[in-house]
């Protein structure tokens, strides 16, 4: 087996896998926590997440050009701070993708088979685990048809949403798990909790950073990728949420476990719910089409590492690292049967949100020269990092804590005493 992998994609490619990362489960499900805690300032948490998501994407941009090779926030933190930073970037983005994707998962499942979800579950994260397998080029090319079709369905949304008649009182749809769901805010502390419950669903754009080996020229296509990955998704977000407001109303939005579907019969067109359900699954499976595969590159580039077990840095001949594909796809698969997918997406939030702080707190380590973006958009984003972390749900920063702590120190441990391996092609 080889070590290195294959550069095949350019700024278009790039581009749709960070969509098909970003419109994914976060549309579908992430709007009645976030409006139970922002209620009717729904729309300022959007930009707030997007804020926040911007400052992000601009540090991440500028170390992945300084640093173009798989492993993304795990890399930046081991070369700009210390190994240790590393490892907690590392466990913290596989602790929050896998979340992630044990999110779109419970999305897909209770869609697809709402009666029994739980088989839809687990067949759809063995499917898209094989589909990873076989290469990113096959990633890449069902990303696009994944996108086209959950775009056309927002479309939809929306549509009815604005022109529709006017919100009809709260529904009876089951409600999102409750555990998971915010206490309503006031002011801003509801937005700042819901802004982070929405960045959940614009953290695709480390799928592309995590493409450092992968993308051609990456200095050009990776900042032009997340640009317009994270533009496009911005507007896309704050036209939905715009959508569901005028087309149900805060107070029922914040109780509508499917409110996408929800605005579709309430605008008397449940003839369009159908589609709806549809979109959702496809964009469950676009997440988790996109979100595995960065998986499998951090796990790829800790393994190199002699962080996680050795065995996860082969290889293929397809040149995907398919050990760390299969351990990915075992691990989300245990993480969707144990928490319903409104938990998984809180986890996830806090975990990918003390990712980017890492991220941020390395990129203000990066010489004026090698920046492309100001020095402060660093420096704002770690302070907002950190405090939308501890403002989401209390139970989920709690076990997101505990998850980063043991799964830091096993990290640790494994590491104790072994050399790294060769990192053969990693930085070409």
């Amino acid at each position: 087996m080889s070590s290195s992998v294959q550069r095949r994609l350019g700024t278009a490619d790039a581009t749709v896998l960070g969509l098909a990362a970003m419109l994914g489960t976060g549309v579908f499900a992430v709007w009645a926590p976030a409006a139970a805690a922002a209620g009717p300032f729904l729309l300022f948490a959007v930009l707030l997440a997007g804020i926040v998501a911007a400052c992000n994407a601009a540090s991440t941009a500028d170390l992945a050009v300084a640093h173009p090779e798989s492993g993304g926030g795990y890399v930046y933190g081991r070369e700009r701070l210390a190994p240790g930073a590393g490892r907690l970037a590392g466990v913290a983005f596989l602790v929050g993708k896998t979340s992630s994707a044990a999110a779109a998962a419970g999305v897909f499942g209770a869609y697809v088979l709402p009666s029994s979800p739980l088989p839809a579950v687990v067949l759809v994260i063995v499917a898209v685990t094989v589909l990873n397998a076989t290469g990113v080029r096959w990633t890449a090319r069902g990303a696009y048809a994944l996108v086209g079709g959950t775009l056309a369905v927002l479309v939809v949304v929306v549509v009815i949403g604005l022109v529709g008649p006017e919100p009809m009182p709260v529904g009876t749809l089951a409600s999102p798990d409750a555990e998971a769901v915010p206490t309503p805010g006031s002011g801003v502390v509801g937005v700042l909790t819901a802004a982070g419950l929405v960045f959940f669903a614009f953290a695709g754009y480390a799928r592309i950073a995590t493409l450092g080996e992968e993308v051609r020229d990456p200095r050009r296509t990776i900042r032009r990728a997340i640009g317009l990955a994270l533009g496009i998704t911005l507007m896309t977000y704050l036209l939905v949420a715009a959508a569901l407001m005028v087309g149900l109303g805060t107070d029922r939005l914040a109780t509508e476990a499917a409110p996408l579907v929800a605005v579709v019969d309430a605008g008397e067109t449940s003839a369009l719910g159908v589609l709806v359900r549809a979109g959702a699954a496809v964009a469950a499976g676009s997440a988790l089409l996109s979100v595995l595969v960065g998986v499998s590159r951090t796990a790829l580039a800790m393994a190199r590492r002699g962080e996680l077990p050795r065995g996860l840095a082969a290889i293929s001949a397809r040149g995907t690292p398919t050990r760390a594909d299969i351990a990915g796809g075992l691990v989300t698969i245990g993480i969707a049967v144990l928490a319903g997918p409104i938990a998984a997406i809180a986890l996830s939030a806090c975990s990918v949100l003390v990712y980017y702080a890492v991220i941020n707190l390395a990129a203000l380590r990066m010489a004026p020269a090698e920046r492309s973006w100001p020095r402060w958009t660093s420096a704002l984003g770690l302070v907002l990092c950190l405090g939308l972390a501890a403002l989401l749900p209390t139970r989920q920063v709690v076990v997101t804590a505990v998850a980063l702590a043991v799964a830091w120190t096993l990290c640790t441990l494994i590491g104790r005493g072994r050399a790294p391996a060769r990192d053969d092609g990693a930085a070409g």
